[in-house]
């Protein structure tokens, strides 16, 4: 029971540092800054950040060979999940992007029952209809109507890529390897295809200034290093389904911070979106409790109409 409280804590840690994205982004995006180099210097800093910790706890960057070609594939996972979401960006705007790529909980959930025959309750599909309604009514406004069928598959790439990586942690054999050692090496091959992606020198935007320096440096340790540590921290105690499915928590941190920060308005349709997302969280949290209360009640019903 101590770990799963701890699984959901560490849960709730990763989407509320994963929502502050928007936070560190913006400002860099409106000096000019395109994504690809943001990326880039995103994931750069991270693994020299989390290179220096190690350093400093003196813990050993020793890794097996064996253990080489599963990392690539989860730096392979984590990177197309960010390249196909911020092509929907591009394309069909955040709103539809983000409700898109947040659907990723169903996908993890049909991964996991098709590849491992993991069965799911039906408290867990409810929590998960509810969190995806209510990405949906935190990120469409009404105004994103016409879809190319094209561009809503490669978008869901970006979902199915995350549920992906989040699946590999938990059932490959490199899941009981130290946290901060395994998203150092995530780290480092993200950052290689980044910069193999922006032709590093060619494509690669520089700083604009010392404002933007400080953005990257906490674009960096807080929505990454500390998030994807918590993250898979979470998915070892609690596993990929209910990890993810606390992962709606990340646009309401976003909306929050939209609201607080940049003046954004905050609308009826956001707090139903919110509702409709705590009430999942809660539902997960809840979910043995409320399967075991109901089989407890049905008992008792049952003889009186026997």
């Amino acid at each position: 029971m101590q770990n799963k409280i701890k699984g959901f804590f560490y849960g709730i840690v990763t989407s509320v540092t994963f929502g502050l994205i928007p936070l560190f982004t913006l400002p860099l995006m409106q000096k000019g800054m395109q994504s690809d180099s943001i990326l880039f210097y995103r994931f750069l800093v991270a693994t020299m950040a989390l290179g220096i910790m190690m350093l400093i706890k003196k813990e050993s960057f020793r890794i097996s060979l064996r253990d080489l070609p599963i990392l690539v594939m989860l730096a392979l996972f984590y990177t197309a999940s960010a390249m196909f979401l911020l092509y929907g960006y591009e394309v069909m705007g955040a709103g539809v992007a983000t409700t898109l790529h947040f659907t990723y909980p169903v996908f993890v959930t049909l991964l996991m029952l098709l590849l491992f025959r993991e069965k799911t309750s039906w408290v867990t599909w409810t929590a998960i209809v509810l969190a995806v309604a209510g990405v949906a009514r935190l990120s469409l406004q009404g105004t994103e109507t016409r879809l190319e069928p094209i561009s809503v598959a490669v978008v869901l790439l970006s979902a199915v890529g995350y549920a992906s990586y989040i699946i590999a942690v938990n059932k490959s054999r490199i899941k009981d390897m130290h946290s901060r050692k395994l998203a150092f090496y995530v780290f480092v091959f993200t950052t290689v295809m980044f910069g193999v992606k922006t032709g590093i020198g060619f494509q690669l935007q520089p700083v604009p200034d010392a404002i933007s320096a400080v953005n990257i440096l906490l674009l960096a340790v807080a929505p990454t290093v500390i998030s994807n540590i918590t993250l898979l921290v979470a998915v070892r105690h609690i596993g990929g389904t209910l990890t993810s499915i606390l992962g709606a928590l990340e646009p309401v941190t976003a909306v929050c911070i939209g609201a607080l920060v940049f003046n954004e308005a905050f609308t009826w349709s956001e707090a139903i979106g919110i509702a409709f997302i705590l009430v999942a969280v809660v539902l997960i949290i809840l979910d043995r409790s409320i399967r075991d209360n109901l089989t407890l009640l049905l008992k008792r019903i049952r003889p009186r109409h026997s």
